[in-house]
């Protein structure tokens, strides 16, 4: 899927891609099929290059800033951005677009932005004897070392068949965001696992009504509550296979807690970036499971939550009674380089720049850089703000703790979840009855995709 899912922050927000801008695109990266060779010294065919030759990004509006850093940092290089919505909540708008410029054999911008960690599944492929759109990396273009410090797993959605075809923007790591100073006005203790997470729900319930501690009005809900429960619903064995199974004790214990929560209305069904949302839950968060992203997205926000300097926490991942931690991952981003680009060095120069240089990722970057040398530094400079009142530690520990069990596959799991699960919930239906519902829902999914389904 999903979901750094930051997305990364703003990844619900979505800009058209209108008429103009796909012209921007096709008069500035279009190179034609015909003029690539049969071999590169990358590991795949490539045009005549051109290191004169401009360069065109695809973002979405919050990776806006990456592109004027990367501008400033290197004014030598001809670039021209268009803003598109990132592929957010599963739109498929990337893949469709360059699937309209592959028919064309020619237009494919020369890097890409994307919300979604499932890209580089179809991205690395060549389909209907068309060159695949991706670049691979690990063969010369993006050096070594480089690759070598991400943080250990990070490169996991990008590597396809043992080669990596994008570098990840950012880490979306589940912890478990509070209110400090709410917990402390009403003498809660923070909950260790998430039974005792349940029970303080419940408890709120009764003496606190309207406060909430989470919600589930997302597309990414299974990706926070169902991912870090280690339900097999998105279990991806091969390039074409996947196991579901929603029906596991796994699915059902997080369905099941779900299910009380959502009754006594403390895990509202209403979306985060929501106007109605802000209205009816500012100050009145007493915690959230949610991404890293969410701090500046959601909490650190003057048009969201808006939480008080000194006010917000974090906490480790829960774990369920008995058992290790582990987190899903909402997003996070990946950044994609064109095999059909006529300048590959302004490309890569481009797509490291954006996710390992502290221009962007320390100094502007609003989530948890994917890159360790960076992602140090960011803590740092988050903790030295005075905004948070605890320390930042358990992100850094929650980047090494994504649970392995849940894949990313060609087909969305945020989409499948938005269209069949969630106008369920809003219509009161409970998540443990509609757990067949959907695994049949993803089962049809994959097999329209081509995956062999058990």
């Amino acid at each position: 899927m999903f979901r750094s899912r930051q997305a990364a922050p703003g990844r619900l927000r979505m800009a058209r891609l209108g008429g103009a801008a796909i012209t921007i695109a096709l008069a500035l990266s279009g190179c034609g099929q015909s003029g690539e060779a049969s071999a590169g010294s990358y590991g795949f065919p490539q045009v005549a290059q051109d290191d004169n030759a401009g360069i065109t990004v695809w973002v979405d509006a919050d990776r806006a800033a990456a592109v004027d850093a990367f501008k400033k940092a290197n004014p030598g290089v001809k670039i021209e951005s268009v803003t598109y919505d990132g592929s957010a909540n599963g739109s498929n708008s990337f893949r469709t677009k360059m699937q309209l410029f592959d028919r064309a054999g020619s237009g494919w911008p020369d890097v890409v932005f994307s919300t979604q960690n499932n890209d580089a599944a179809w991205a690395s492929q060549s389909t209907n004897g068309k060159q695949a759109f991706a670049a691979t990396l690990d063969q010369g273009l993006v050096a070594k070392e480089t690759l070598t410090n991400f943080t250990a797993g990070a490169l996991n959605p990008c590597t396809v068949g043992g080669k990596v075809y994008c570098l990840r923007n950012d880490l979306a790591q589940v912890v478990l965001w509070y209110d400090r100073a709410l917990l402390q006005q009403f003498g809660y203790a923070l909950p260790t696992t998430w039974e005792e997470y349940q029970a303080l729900g419940e408890r709120v319930a009764r003496e606190h009504p309207g406060y909430i501690v989470g919600t589930v009005g997302d597309a990414w809900t299974p990706e926070v509550f169902f991912w870090g429960s280690k339900c097999r619903a998105n279990g991806i064995t091969g390039p074409k296979s996947v196991t579901v199974d929603t029906g596991s004790t796994e699915c059902k214990r997080a369905a099941a807690m779900l299910d009380v929560l959502i009754k006594n209305g403390t895990t509202p069904s209403v979306s985060v970036f929501t106007p109605e949302f802000v209205k009816t839950y500012a100050g009145k968060v007493l915690m959230a499971p949610g991404p890293a992203w969410f701090s500046g997205a959601i909490f650190n926000n003057p048009q969201s939550l808006n939480v008080a300097k000194g006010e917000l926490g974090v906490a480790a991942p829960l774990p369920w009674r008995g058992e290790e931690a582990v987190t899903g991952n909402v997003g996070g981003g990946t950044w994609f380089i064109s095999s059909h680009s006529k300048n590959l060095k302004a490309a890569a120069k481009f797509a490291e720049f954006v996710t390992t240089a502290d221009d962007y990722q320390v100094n502007l970057a609003p989530g948890y850089p994917a890159y360790a040398p960076a992602a140090d530094k960011w803590i740092k400079k988050q903790e030295s703000s005075g905004y948070y009142a605890t320390d930042l530690q358990p992100l850094i520990k929650a980047g090494t703790q994504i649970w392995s069990g849940w894949g990313s596959g060609i087909f969305s799991q945020e989409a499948i979840w938005a269209k069949t699960v969630t106008p369920a919930i809003a219509g009161g239906k409970s998540l443990v009855g509609l757990l067949p519902e959907w695994q049949t829902a993803i089962k049809n999914q994959a097999q329209v995709d081509g995956y062999t389904v058990t």
